[in-house]
């Protein structure tokens, strides 16, 4: 088709025709434009001839002297031309005899304008206008045509691209809001429970176990003469003994529904729920003879070579009633448990004890 010096038209491939991959901010400069603007004085010819080799042209942008007239988008082109005796009066005509009859208002943009402002604007025009070509100005005098059907697809997309990025940002706020909980759940040296999360689990069980009438058992377990081995060896390397303490009690528990705490200092405690005192007897051994394979040595220690612990043992059936047995209460069962401590301490240190029911 020959070429016409007063009108330039740029009709991309058909993939193009479709938004790209789109950012939040992405304005209307990164959508497909048509480039498609002839001179008011030219004849309605030249539209006709365009708009058949493309079906996808939304319209034309008419010019006069260089500097933007207007629009007529295809539709309204289409419209007039098919009224009675609409060839014979625009089509060797000047399209400015055209526009007189098909002028609108139309929706000027700058490039640079967001997507989504200018979907909003889009849809924010009357009802006849809705469908309305957008023309797009990318710098002084240089206009292009933006279709409306591409302009809400671009909207869509980066509607959704948002959705996406939200319901990431909220995941990823979800787990940090996680880890934060569980920081503060854990005691900062040896990585188990704390004290606080010690107190919430043992109420928590308690009252379970009352509901089944299972047993729940707790160890109170202390690093044998550890200012000694402060003293000795260093607060770093107190901090390492202890962190080989929480490790030799967290591999000698059983069940995931068992709880490594830090009770305080050099104390540590072990909830053992489901446990009788038989089962918390060989928890407590176990986690004896596991410390006492690290063979951390303790030198000056009275009660071995090495490090040890002393560990005390106490279980119950909880009551949510309180009655029934003599550790009606997490407290009591603390006191118990700490009692037997007390008792493996007098007896020589290294060494599993457990409580026996108060008089």
């Amino acid at each position: 088709m020959p070429s016409l010096p007063s009108a330039q038209l740029s009709v991309p491939p058909m993939w193009e025709t479709f938004p790209p991959n789109l950012l939040l901010d992405s304005t209307l400069e990164h959508l497909s434009l048509w480039d498609f603007q002839v001179e008011s004085s030219d004849r309605g010819q030249i539209v006709t001839e365009r708009l058949e080799a493309n079906p996808l042209i939304p319209g034309v942008i008419l010019t006069e002297g260089g500097k933007l007239l207007g629009m007529i988008s295809r539709r309204r082109f289409l419209e007039y031309l098919s009224r009675p005796y609409g060839l014979e009066l625009f089509l060797k005509r000047p399209l400015k005899s055209l526009y007189r009859f098909a002028c609108r208002d139309i929706l000027l943009l700058r490039g640079d304008s967001l997507i989504v402002d200018a979907a909003r604007q889009s849809l924010d025009r009357s009802p006849e206008l809705l469908y309305e070509p957008i023309v797009v100005e990318l710098s002084p005098h240089n206009y292009r045509l933006l279709d409306v059907h591409e302009l809400l697809i671009a909207q869509s997309q980066i509607h959704a691209l948002a959705t996406q990025l939200l319901n990431q940002a909220y995941q990823e706020l979800d787990e940090v809001y996680k880890q934060l909980q569980r920081q503060a759940c854990l005691d900062g040296l040896t990585q188990v429970a704390n004290r606080r999360r010690f107190d919430e689990y043992l109420r928590q069980e308690w009252l379970q176990m009352a509901r089944v009438r299972s047993p729940l058992a707790l160890i109170m377990a202390d690093v044998d003469y550890f200012k000694l081995y402060n003293d000795t060896y260093g607060h770093q390397q107190g901090d390492d003994c202890l962190k080989a303490v929480a490790l030799a009690i967290t591999q000698a528990t059983r069940s995931p529904s068992d709880l490594v705490a830090r009770y305080g200092g050099e104390e540590f405690a072990i909830v053992l729920p489901n446990t009788d005192a038989s089962a918390a007897l060989l928890v407590g051994e176990d986690i004896r003879s596991r410390l006492k394979a690290m063979a951390i040595a303790h030198q000056g220690s009275p009660a071995c070579e090495c490090v040890s612990l002393s560990l005390g043992v106490a279980c119950t059936v909880p009551d949510d009633e309180n009655g029934g047995s003599y550790l009606c209460s997490p407290e009591k069962l603390i006191a118990a448990a700490d009692c037997a401590l007390y008792q493996a301490k007098k007896q020589g240190r290294d060494r599993v004890v457990l409580s026996l029911p108060w008089s």
